[in-house]
């Protein structure tokens, strides 16, 4: 059984805004305002506050004087490139360092993962597989670095998420994620920075 972390009210308003964002329900240059937010959420406008800067921080809106937060725009195609360059590096680097290194119970909540995206996938909840996929990649990252590599990987990956059209075209896209794990289990880390390089397009 896939074990839900316990999410407090703030991180929870975030993840549905995420959410939100990363399916396109919130176009870019979508105004967000504070006291609509706060009813919708049903919590006073201070967590509100906090979750916007917090989205923010993610690249996922921008923040303007006298104007508020409003949804930001999708990668341009030349920095989108960039960005999938230095998430490859910043992966391959996780896969060196892990592979034929985890436990057996860190191979178990990566392979519950993967079961999670098949199941998102299977129900065509693509924003959810969408999380699911960037929830595999990062537990990978967290074992390789920690908290440092996965503060490096994260703004960059999120950002690459926005009307990300792939996950919902592809039915290989599971199967990537096992060929990634099957690799790292085998100790293969060539092999896993080749199933790396597939997955990140």
């Amino acid at each position: 059984m896939i074990r839900k972390k316990i999410l407090s009210v703030r991180e929870q308003i975030a993840d549905e805004l995420r959410s939100d964002i990363i399916s396109g329900v919130l176009e870019p240059d979508t105004k967000l305002n504070e006291h609509a937010l706060a009813e919708r959420f049903g919590t006073s406008r201070g967590p509100i506050r906090d979750v916007l800067l917090k989205l923010t921080k993610e690249g996922l809106l921008v923040s303007r004087n006298n104007v508020g937060s409003s949804v930001a725009s999708p990668l341009s195609p030349e920095i989108q490139k960039l960005s999938i360059s230095i998430r490859r590096k910043i992966e391959e680097f996780a896969m060196k360092e892990i592979s034929g290194k985890l436990t057996d119970e860190q191979l178990q909540q990566a392979s519950m993962l993967i079961d999670e995206m098949q199941m998102h996938f299977d129900n065509e909840e693509f924003t959810e597989l969408t999380k699911a996929d960037m929830a595999f990649h990062q537990f990978l990252i967290e074992q390789a670095g920690g908290e440092d590599l996965v503060n490096m990987w994260y703004p960059i990956t999120i950002k690459m998420r926005m009307n990300y059209k792939r996950i919902n075209t592809s039915g290989k896209l599971v199967d990537e994620h096992r060929d990634i794990l099957n690799a790292i289990k085998d100790g293969d880390a060539k092999g896993a920075i080749n199933a790396v390089r597939k997955n990140i397009k």
